[in-house]
């Protein structure tokens, strides 16, 4: 263990590593109170019958407004989005793999979240969920 003396937050070089995420962080968020309160101050106010229509294509819209949407739309969503996911992480793990020094470890460490993803996959293929009706 160092002396008191040279451990880094005693002299001060602690604080000036996070200097920049301290300020990244409040110009992030004046960045983001200053939009809220331009679009509070510049957006439009005059309410109108045909603004509060739904746009189709300029066409004027006929019959109901809302329409159910059936949830294999969404489900095929998420689905998308988990292996879409997966295939980001695939990428910096080849990387990685490559290391000789980390290679069985980080193998093992893919091969389990793989077979995650595919446990799930075949649980809703055996429950049907992937067939369009």
């Amino acid at each position: 263990m160092p002396p008191l003396e040279t451990a880094p937050f005693v002299n001060g070089d602690y604080f000036k590593d996070y200097t920049a995420v301290l300020i990244a962080t409040i110009a992030g968020a004046i960045m983001v109170v200053g939009g809220f309160i331009a679009a509070l101050v510049i957006s439009p106010r005059a309410r109108s019958k045909l603004k509060s229509l739904p746009y189709e294509c300029g066409i004027v819209p006929e019959g109901q407004h809302w329409t159910q949407m059936h949830f294999r739309y969404y489900f095929f969503a998420i689905l998308f989005l988990i292996f879409d996911v997966e295939a980001v992480f695939l990428f910096p793990w080849a990387v990685i793999f490559l290391s000789p020094a980390l290679s069985s470890a980080v193998f093992y460490a893919m091969m389990i979240f793989i077979g995650i993803l595919l446990f799930g996959l075949f649980y809703c293929w055996k429950k049907g969920l992937l067939q369009w009706k």
